[in-house]
């Protein structure tokens, strides 16, 4: 069993986007802005990838499901982010990182989906970073 970390999302999931009310809508205990430190957010087309790089920076939400809720969350973010503990391939790699909580500078430990090794390379090379590394101003 996954100790039971909050979520560190920066895309699609944040409020307002297209997935928070289908995936948190009632399964959130918390929401509040953090930030990510050693990773860049490159456009998807449609939604966001976080790639480790050291001197990035990536704005989001830290999440905190309700205790009850969290199994079945963990469950569906891994479903919506196709990620399968250890399968090679997946897109995304769910990993514990440690996210900067917005309100008092605290650090947490949370979940992040990272773009893959294979993603991420291909996203260094031809991909598109985007700038000041917030998903929500990034139009």
């Amino acid at each position: 069993m996954s100790p039971q970390l909050p979520f560190f999302v920066y895309g699609t999931l944040r409020p307002g986007e297209v997935n928070h009310d289908l995936f948190l809508r009632g399964r959130t205990r918390s929401e509040e802005p953090g930030r990510l430190s050693g990773c860049v957010l490159y456009d998807g087309p449609g939604y966001p990838w976080a790639v480790e790089e050291r001197d990035g920076l990536v704005f989001g939400d830290l999440v905190t499901a309700l205790p009850e809720r969290y199994e079945e969350l963990l469950a569906a973010l891994d479903r919506l982010e196709d990620y399968a503990p250890g399968d090679p391939r997946n897109l995304y790699e769910r990993v514990e990182r440690e996210v900067t909580r917005e309100s008092d500078g605290r650090p947490v430990r949370a979940w992040v989906y990272i773009a893959a090794a294979p993603v991420a390379a291909r996203l260094r090379t031809h991909g598109r970073p985007i700038a000041g590394g917030d998903w929500l101003v990034r139009r």
